[in-house]
């Protein structure tokens, strides 16, 4: 009778096209929450593949777009819920793709695709695993909860309270979070946790209408201006960020982060060579400090501005109105809400009580205990799969709802998936490498089995 673990895998690698067949009809759906792009449509797909499974599935609708919540019964009591989202980054510039954004494609063994690697191969990469086990098992080995949300990439602003609504319902012993993969090495990677972030808009509005520059030049107040001097109140040159309180809850990282930090490979040659940095800010070098820097600090970043004229050739224009985009990105146990009332008593402080700020979106920080016996399971059943040691981070530099389930539910939360360093996640040409696929499901149906019988 052959090992259960060697005909999981078995069923893995030989079902691969049925796998990539339905990854390519998830992703041919378009689901740009930004947009409100076929959201709806999304989400019912989600749902139906879900149900096609066995699962009770449920779309909740909320203020914003729908969220898909999925139970299944197994032979343990033991509940093992795992987080994804179904929604996509816009796939602008489409002039950049080298096939249509939405039209799923296959080249030099990867699946091209907006959304294929953030997140609906990992979606389906999950289903993929449970498909494995169930057919050499019979049954799934415990109870699988799953909360698919359509607002992960507009910063997930309806899911922390509904996260808290429904606590009793999403009650689990540990979750698997939305992404996995592997460094630029090929080790299995895991993140313990995600920095917060506030996303805010600046904007400021001076003339009824933009004016000819020959006049409005030498009279007239300029919005554009008004704002950069506004910016330039947010932070100085030696990246130190000049918020009164700012960094009053700003917690630095223990001796354990440390430790962990410091066992980390130097990935600075692969950001070079991928992302052409010339040199890092603040004259960094490869080191400690480095990785502390990349998670531990908190951020202020000028997502993008807009004013005026901007097109082909010249235009002799005032303008009237300007914004800016501004995401700062938090540490624990930095508040968005309260980051937002420091910033807008600052800019009064400072003069600019005229410059609009709204709110885009937030969340908090988040973290995980490294010492759970869950992150060890997950650790182990990895080196199993890519005979490499699971590097395993503190924090991540990104952001998601990683706080909601942290502090409402109380569960340890693991990572394992489908992802790579040049999969062009939010950029042209997003991707996925169908070995990594085939690697990601293994990995994720043997957490699924050990994870039942500890």
């Amino acid at each position: 009778m052959p090992n259960p673990v060697d005909a999981i895998d078995q069923y893995i690698e030989t079902h691969l096209d049925a796998s990539i067949a339905e990854l390519s009809r998830l992703c041919a759906q378009p689901s740009v929450s930004a947009q409100g792009l076929g959201i709806t449509e999304c989400a019912q797909l989600v749902a139906e593949m879900l149900r096609a499974r066995g699962f009770s599935t449920q779309i909740h609708p909320t203020r914003g777009h729908p969220i898909v919540t999925a139970e299944a019964k197994g032979k343990s009591n033991k509940t093992l819920l795992f987080y994804n989202h179904y929604d996509v980054q816009p796939p602008e510039p489409l002039e950049l793709w080298d096939s249509p954004p939405f039209t799923p494609t296959i080249r030099d063994g990867k699946l091209f695709a907006r959304g294929v690697g953030d997140d609906k191969g990992h979606i389906i990469c999950r289903l993929a695993a449970l498909d494995a086990i169930k057919a050499v098992n019979g049954e799934y080995p415990c109870k699988i909860k799953f909360v698919i949300e359509g607002e992960e990439e507009i910063s997930s602003v309806n899911l922390p309270p509904f996260v808290q609504a429904h606590a009793r319902e999403l009650q689990a012993d540990a979750c698997i979070w939305e992404f996995g993969g592997v460094n630029h090495q090929e080790h299995p990677q895991m993140f313990l946790g995600m920095r917060g972030i506030c996303y805010v808009e600046l904007s400021v509005e001076l003339l009824s209408q933009d004016v000819h520059s020959g006049l409005g030049g030498s009279l007239f107040p300029n919005a554009a201006w008004r704002l950069v001097w506004a910016l330039g109140t947010l932070k100085d040159k030696n990246e130190k960020i000049l918020i009164p309180g700012f960094y009053a809850d700003a917690q630095p990282p223990t001796a354990r982060d440390l430790e962990m930090l410091a066992q980390l490979p130097d990935a600075t040659g692969d950001w070079k060579k991928r992302f052409g940095v010339k040199e890092f800010l603040k004259g960094l070098q490869p080191g400690i400090e480095l990785q502390r820097e990349a998670v531990f600090v908190p951020t202020c970043t000028i997502c993008g501005i807009t004013s005026g004229y901007q097109g082909k050739g010249s235009k002799t224009v005032q303008p009237a109105r300007a914004s800016a985009k501004v995401d700062f990105r938090l540490v624990p146990d930095q508040d968005p809400e309260d980051i937002v009332a420091k910033l807008r008593a600052h800019l009064n402080a400072q003069g600019f009580s005229d410059v609009r700020v709204d709110f885009l979106g937030g969340e908090k920080p988040g973290r995980t205990d490294p010492d759970h016996p869950f992150i060890k399971l997950v650790a182990d059943t990895a080196q199993e799969v890519y005979d490499a040691e699971m590097e395993i981070a503190p924090m991540i530099g990104g952001s998601g709802p990683y706080h909601a389930f942290a502090h409402y539910l109380h569960v340890p939360i693991g990572a394992a998936g489908v992802g790579h360093p040049g999969s062009q996640a939010h950029a042209p040409n997003e991707n996925i490498r169908l070995d990594l696929f085939v690697k990601g499901t293994q990995h994720t149906a043997r957490i699924i089995q050990r994870f039942a019988t500890e």
